[in-house]
């Protein structure tokens, strides 16, 4: 065996390790094809606060809270609680208007909504006691909920004896906008029932995406201390770390907002990208000490913690690296006396069957997926569906990339990402004043 064979039969190896640590997802994928976790109905109605943390959105407040005040579920059970979090606009005054409890938090140097979270969970300490609610929904101002959202969480959350963390089915409100709410609408969905649907039939813990989960008050008694640019990805880790699962309904759907303009598209997952990147770097430790951690001291759910270390893995780094590597070692190829022309030939071909294979799965994907979902899914354009279809790899690939830059960009501030809820022309607008006000108080 000569040195490119050797060199071939290495890398291929760790090819194959990097997917074998992918293949729950493979899995998890065909599962949730065929199957869904039911839960019980029940007549017992747990009393809830709603946490929601909303930075100017004078446009999407009210739906939220007409959707939440037109559910089906006991209005006596629900508290809402809002913080108006550097609002320059009437978000607090509408809020109030539909008869939420609103705090009004200033502080121009905490920008995250995780820092919102932490003052509101704070003031609700204070005045109303975190012990006096069964359980907390933590939702976006620009979400909207359904009907029966809060009937079908608590009758998960019910059957779980309220201890477990239960997520929800994330659609989107403006899917139809362009093909860019579109491959958003398709990305959410596909979390839904690729991912989360799977791994709550098999027993196994997924995680919260975004808001859209509720969770036990006793997890607020100490506050809320997540406030990195992707807290819902900490907060994933740390429970799931000491030994909580993460449910997941799908009967309870609620909707949100998605960017339509690239620009906007990658200052959002670039923020994802870096928040990602530091749930590596601060929650790996303590996701493996768990894992080898025997459960007769306290390790628990091995394998959910086996799977959502896989998942916070840079693997758009590792696979980068990876490529790099086996492309130098190549390059020394011809002083071994190989022919450097069939060499790069020979990876040139590999890598173009490769990139058409990825392709192709990745349009399947999302073919299977509308087939799947045609129901929740709301009628599109066909140019729009059909760019949607032909860029949506690109979309998925995108992670790479981003993973890579994510790593080297340090200083990333979290900024807003404008709602417009239909009202289009005027959002935008105020949008960019107010992104030029906050950049002035910085």
């Amino acid at each position: 065996m000569g040195y490119y064979e050797i060199v071939l039969l290495v890398f291929f190896a760790l090819w194959c390790a990097l997917g074998l640590m992918l293949i729950q997802y493979a899995l998890f994928t065909i599962i949730g094809i065929f199957a869904k976790k039911k839960y019980p109905s029940t007549d017992k109605k747990l009393k809830y606060g709603v946490i929601i943390g909303a930075r100017n959105e004078e446009f999407v407040i009210g739906g939220l809270l007409d959707s939440i005040n037109n559910s089906d579920y006991p209005r006596d059970k629900i508290q809402v609680f809002v913080v108006a979090h550097n609002c320059t606009d009437k978000t607090a005054e509408i809020a109030r208007s539909k008869g939420a409890t609103v705090y009004e938090y200033n502080n121009p140097a905490e920008r995250t909504v995780g820092y919102a979270y932490k003052h509101l969970v704070q003031k609700i300490n204070e005045d109303y006691g975190t012990e006096n609610y069964d359980g907390f929904f933590i939702i976006n101002a620009d979400n909207t909920v359904s009907k029966n959202y809060f009937t079908k969480m608590n009758d998960a959350f019910v059957a779980t004896e309220k201890k477990h963390i239960i997520t929800s089915y994330r659609n989107s409100k403006n899917f139809a906008d362009n093909y860019m709410s579109c491959l958003y609408g398709l990305y959410f969905i596909t979390a839904c029932r690729f991912e989360a649907r799977g791994r709550t039939v098999c027993n196994c813990s997924t995680r919260v995406s975004g808001t859209g989960y509720v969770i036990n008050s006793a997890l607020l008694k100490d506050g809320w201390d997540y406030v990195t640019l992707t807290e819902d990805w900490e907060f994933s880790a740390d429970n799931i770390a000491c030994g909580s699962k993460i449910f997941y309904c799908d009967e309870a759907e609620f909707f949100d907002e998605q960017p339509t303009t690239v620009k906007v598209m990658l200052r959002q997952r670039m923020r994802w990208a870096r928040g990602h990147m530091i749930v590596f770097f601060t929650r790996f430790k303590a996701l493996m000490k768990s894992l080898f951690t025997p459960k007769k001291k306290g390790g628990k759910n091995k394998y959910s913690v086996y799977d959502f270390s896989t998942s916070i893995l840079p693997l758009g780094v590792m696979s980068i690296l990876t490529l790099i590597i086996q492309l130098i070692l190549t390059a020394f190829c011809p002083y071994f006396g190989y022919d450097p022309v069939k060499v790069w030939t020979f990876y040139g071909i590999v890598s173009g069957i490769g990139f058409g294979i990825s392709y192709a799965i990745c349009i399947l994907q999302a073919v299977l997926l509308l087939i799947l979902e045609h129901k929740r899914i709301p009628r599109v354009g066909f140019f729009t569906m059909l760019g949607a279809l032909l860029v949506w790899p690109f979309f998925l690939m995108l992670n790479v990339v981003l993973d890579v830059v994510a790593l080297f960009k340090k200083n990333l501030e979290w900024k807003e990402i404008p709602h417009c809820g239909g009202k289009k022309k005027k959002s935008k607008k105020k949008a960019r004043a107010t992104e030029q006000t906050q950049q002035s108080q910085i």
